[in-house]
């Protein structure tokens, strides 16, 4: 039996760009749909349950933050947002409104069809138990044991930076805010902390990475955050 073909929800209203989007993810085996709108776009998501979701930010009708407030409401579908280069503050706000990940115009298809099959390939993933020991890259992460073990030997990790590692392990590739990263380990009330994130990534990459200044696990997403890459 031959694998279902993925479908694609792009939303924009620039006629360019979604010509060029549906051409180039149809000649990568994906089925797409186009919407001009948040609005158009969330009667077709309701219709016809794409498996990811492709959005501009700046659109008529029902933007692209409002599209991901509603759509995270109802869904956890995978959810890629399109954004003007310089600007970090719309990009921050899409991400804690639950965006997946962004990429900023000008963009290659060939890196928008690896970032929206890192997408699909997370969410096909069976989510482990959330007191299980789990490998996920070179990671192992044990959390009855509040253990770490990288490429086979283990780190000694404070209590915290533990929950840090976990937090990340639990989104993989994934774009994650200081303020996202702030609340899920500190509490809403350290939002405004980033000096103290610092210092935390700052530890963790000394005792995980093999050079500190060139990490190769928790990359700096500039002005936003941070992604971990476990592989």
């Amino acid at each position: 039996m031959s694998e279902a073909i993925q479908k694609i929800l792009v939303v924009d209203d620039e006629a360019q760009i979604t010509r060029v989007l549906r051409r180039g993810l149809e000649s990568q085996g994906f089925q797409v749909r186009i919407a001009g709108n948040g609005a158009s776009a969330l009667e077709q998501f309701r219709a016809w349950l794409p498996d990811a979701v492709i959005t501009d930010l700046s659109m008529p009708a029902l933007d692209g933050l409002e599209l991901c407030s509603r759509l995270r409401q109802i869904s956890d579908v995978p959810l890629l947002v399109l954004s003007v280069k310089d600007d970090e503050v719309t990009k921050i706000k899409a991400l804690d409104l639950g965006a997946d990940d962004y990429i900023s115009k000008p963009f290659g298809m060939g890196e928008l069809t690896a970032r929206i099959r890192a997408l699909l390939r997370r969410r096909s993933q069976p989510a482990e138990p959330a007191e299980s020991e789990f490998t996920i890259g070179d990671f192992v992460v044990d959390p009855q044991q509040h253990r770490v073990s990288v490429r086979g030997k283990v780190v000694r990790l404070t209590p915290k930076e533990f929950e840090l590692i976990q937090y990340f392990a639990s989104h993989p590739g994934r774009v994650l805010t200081r303020r996202a990263i702030l609340t899920a380990v500190w509490g809403s009330n350290s939002v405004s902390q980033n000096e103290y994130l610092r210092v935390f990534i700052g530890n963790l990459r000394r005792k995980l990475e093999a050079n500190a200044r060139h990490p190769q696990y928790i990359k700096t997403e500039p002005w936003i955050g941070y992604r971990f890459d476990p592989e």
